[in-house]
């Protein structure tokens, strides 16, 4: 089965939402559905095999998992 990677518009959109802390924000800022941001973080997440953001009542937080993903994504600039 090959392996499955992180794609440069799914890494984007991850740091899109962890930049904004929404995902309703991020989807307006990329010109998304909110839908599909949810899909694309799921697919990161499914990916790496970890969850990269955690609900907190309406806000949501960078897991231990996503603040790595994020210093490497900002390595990548």
């Amino acid at each position: 089965m090959p392996r499955r990677r992180i794609t440069f518009r799914q890494l984007e959109t991850f740091a899109a939402v962890a930049r904004l802390k929404s995902f309703s924000r991020a989807a307006e800022a990329l010109h998304l559905t909110q839908p599909a941001v949810s899909i694309q973080i799921r697919q990161v997440a499914d990916v790496i095999g970890l969850p990269v953001f955690e609900q907190h009542g309406r806000e949501i937080a960078l897991t231990p998992a996503g603040e790595e993903l994020l210093a490497a994504a900002r390595g990548l600039d």
